[in-house]
């Protein structure tokens, strides 16, 4: 019988390990791997399919937590694998600098979130992960790796699905840091938006939109983030919507008080750039996650579909955030030299009748080159995910080569690649 290590966030996922070890460093991480022959790295749990579990030895990045180093003429940072987003934004903004976005939680670690492609939100503003400069992992042989943005090997290696080895320490872009007023805006007619996308998305630094899809013709929320060294202001009316007056949640019906401030009131971009607040827990009980990252050009097209499905969809959906991520080079990435659009639903916690929604979804989505995203539920097979994701088999090459042994292989990885059953 082996024993229950414990769950993943959102509860839907029991990991399977045989064992549960918390190594503190690099030379910790080497001993517990000597004597693994499968084994997974897990973060902060916030992935919704089995991409961490594994038969053999998870290894917690709990504890590499390595304090931010600080490289002013580089512009960069050094930070251990766990450490979370929220916490490395409050040493970095008390040293006068920032990173370029963040994701919807600033509780979410480091080594996850760039792991499976996590991002945030703006027209101009690439994934978490294209921040990634530099990062050290361990191999299943104990070796070392250290890669920087330029070897050959970098742009494959990090968006790594955790199939290279456990990575220790990353190293971040940084700038200097900035002010955002977060503005929100009620009721746009959804016509106008998909009319005028370009507009919506393009005005503020970063832009959310929340609906639940049980009014069809209406998204629920545009949340604006402007920076305050912007040449533009916000707008007093956003197509059709109107300001909001008090502080929102994305979820209807739920106080605006976990969430970072809003009302055009300007503060740090630690405080604003996420949209929960990190000394709250932003969940409303168990749930599920999906987010489909579709191109640019696409995305119009893809909200139509997703409208005509509105019916199934809004009976399981707590809401559905509509998000843009600027263009990048890493192999995994959902936005792989593309702009895209990503469509991420927060689904109530009923995974058989998301699943079976979601084959319809993806039957629509992945003929316009939508892309999972990897650390969520979805559906499509290894032929789906290689045409979505055109450097899979290079990718797979990559992982053979730093780990032959397949240590680091699990059942969602045999998926991915093809090789299950």
């Amino acid at each position: 019988m082996i024993a229950e290590i414990g769950r993943n966030w959102a509860g839907n996922l029991a990991f399977t390990a045989e064992r549960l070890v918390s190594p503190a460093n690099v030379d910790e991480v080497r001993l517990a791997l000597a004597a693994a022959s499968r084994a997974r790295a897990v973060g902060t749990r916030h992935s919704f399919n089995t991409i961490a579990d594994t038969p053999g030895l998870l290894l917690s990045t709990a504890r590499l937590t390595d304090a931010p180093v600080i490289d002013e003429t580089a512009r960069t940072v050094t930070v251990g694998a766990g450490v979370r987003y929220g916490e490395l934004g409050r040493e970095l903004e008390a040293a006068g600098w920032a990173l370029a976005n963040l994701a919807s939680l600033p509780h979410i670690s480091v080594a996850g979130a760039i792991a499976t492609g996590t991002h945030g939100s703006g027209d101009g503003v690439r994934s978490l992960a294209a921040a990634v400069a530099g990062l050290e992992f361990v191999t299943a042989a104990g070796e070392v790796v250290t890669l920087r943005r330029g070897d050959a090997d970098f742009d494959g290696a990090v968006v790594s699905l955790g199939a290279l080895g456990i990575v220790t320490r990353v190293t971040l872009d940084i700038e200097p840091s900035f002010h955002v007023a977060q503005h929100v805006f009620e009721q746009l007619p959804l016509q106008n938006a998909l009319e005028n996308l370009d507009a919506v998305t393009g005005a503020a630094y970063s832009v959310s939109l929340f609906t639940t899809w049980r009014d069809p013709d209406t998204i629920d929320m545009a949340w604006l983030k402007r920076r305050a060294d912007a040449a533009t202001g916000v707008p007093a009316t956003l197509l059709g919507a109107r300001p909001a007056t008090i502080a929102r949640h994305p979820l209807p019906g739920l106080p605006g008080d976990i969430c970072t401030t809003q009302l055009g009131e300007a503060g740090a971009w630690i405080d604003r750039l996420p949209h929960f607040r990190l000394d709250f827990t932003p969940s409303n009980g168990d749930e599920l996650q999906t987010e489909y990252l579709v191109p640019r050009d696409r995305a119009v097209e893809a909200l139509r579909h997703v409208r005509e499905l509105s019916a199934q969809i809004a009976p399981l959906l707590l809401v559905n955030e509509i998000r843009t991520v600027a263009a990048d080079e890493l192999w995994l990435s959902p936005a792989y030299r593309q702009d895209v659009v990503g469509l991420h639903f927060t689904w109530q916690s009923r995974q058989a009748e998301v699943e079976r929604l979601l084959v319809d979804l993806e039957q629509r989505l992945l003929p316009l080159a939508a892309r999972p995203h990897w650390g969520k539920l979805f559906m499509a097979d290894a032929v789906a995910l290689r045409e979505a994701y055109p450097r899979l088999d290079d990718f797979r090459a990559l992982a053979d080569r730093y780990d032959p042994q397949h240590v680091f292989r699990n059942r969602f990885l045999d998926a991915v690649f093809g090789d299950e059953g």
